[in-house]
C-alpha cells in the first residue's frame, strides 16, 4: 500500500509517516518510481509505534525495542539481546513513569483531601 493509505488507515499523517522512516522505525520498499511501499503489517507496527509513543517512549527506545515486540502489548526479546544500554534505557523509563505516577498519586490524594474538607455532605465523591 503507498503512503496515503497508510496513513489513512492508521490516522497519522504521511509526514509524520516519513519521520518515523527516517528515525528507523517504519521500513517501506521503494517501487521503480520511487513511491514507498508498506506491507499489510505496517498498520499493526504503526499503531504499536504510537501506543509506545504515547506511552511516553522516545524513538531511540522503540527503535532499539521494536525489533523484539510481536504484537500490540506484547514483548519477547530473548534476555541475551536485550543490551545493557537498552536495559539502562528502559530501567530509566521505568523511573521516570514511577515519579509521574507517585507524583499524581499524591494530587489525587490532596484533591480528595480539599474536596472532603469543602464538600462533607457529599462524603468526598
Amino acid at each position: 500500500m503507498r503512503i496515503g493509505e497508510l496513513s489513512r488507515r492508521t490516522g497519522v499523517p504521511a509526514r509524520l509517516l516519513r519521520y518515523y522512516e527516517e528515525q528507523d522505525l517504519l521500513h517501506p520498499e521503494r517501487a521503480g518510481n520511487g513511491y514507498r511501499s508498506y506491507p499489510e503489517s505496517a498498520v499493526a507496527d504503526v499503531q504499536q509505534i504510537r501506543g509506545l509513543l504515547d506511552s511516553g517512549l522516545t524513538t531511540e527506545m522503540i527503535r532499539a525495542i521494536l525489533p523484539y515486540l510481536s504484537g500490540p502489548g506484547e514483548l519477547h526479546p530473548p534476555a541475551q539481546c536485550v543490551t545493557p544500554a537498552t536495559a539502562a534505557l528502559l530501567q530509566g523509563h521505568l523511573e521516570r513513569i514511577q515519579s509521574r505516577i507517585d507524583c499524581l498519586a499524591r494530587n489525587r490524594d490532596r484533591l480528595s483531601a480539599y474536596l472532603a474538607a469543602v464538600r462533607p455532605e457529599s462524603g468526598g465523591r
